[in-house]
C-alpha cells in the first residue's frame, strides 16, 4: 500500500522532478509534488511524496531526513491528513454586514 510523506525545508530551487529523483534512492516514487504559492508560483518551502510501500516510506524517513537536497537540510516525516475546513475559523464577510464599511450615496434622493 502507498504511504505519503510530508517534506519540509525545501530550497525555493527545489522541483517535483529533482524531489522525486532524490526519494527514488529509497524505492518506488509514486509521485512527488512542490508545494507553491498560488499567486507567485513560488515554493512554499514544503512538498509531499507517496512511496509505493510502507517499507519504502520508512526506508525513505530513516535515510533521507536530515539529508542535503539542493543545499538544504530537508524533513521528512509521514504526512498526516488534511484537516476538514470545518476546523478552521470562519472569516468575517463584510457583504453579509449591513454596519459599517463604504456606503454610497447614489441611491439616496
Amino acid at each position: 500500500m502507498a504511504k505519503k510523506l510530508f517534506v519540509g525545508g525545501l530550497s525555493w530551487d527545489t522541483t517535483d522532478a529533482t524531489l522525486k529523483q532524490f526519494f527514488s534512492q529509497a524505492g518506488t516514487v509514486i509521485s512527488a509534488n512542490v508545494i507553491t504559492d498560488k499567486f507567485t508560483g513560488r515554493s512554499r518551502g514544503f512538498g509531499f511524496v507517496e512511496m509505493s510501500s510502507d517499507e519504502e516510506a520508512e526506508k525513505a524517513k530513516s535515510e533521507l531526513n536530515g539529508q542535503s537536497l539542493d543545499d538544504r537540510n530537508i524533513t521528512v516525516n509521514e504526512a498526516k491528513p488534511q484537516e476538514s475546513n470545518d476546523s478552521r475559523p470562519r472569516s468575517f464577510d463584510r457583504r453579509d454586514n449591513s454596519r459599517g464599511g463604504f456606503r454610497s450615496n447614489r441611491n439616496r434622493y
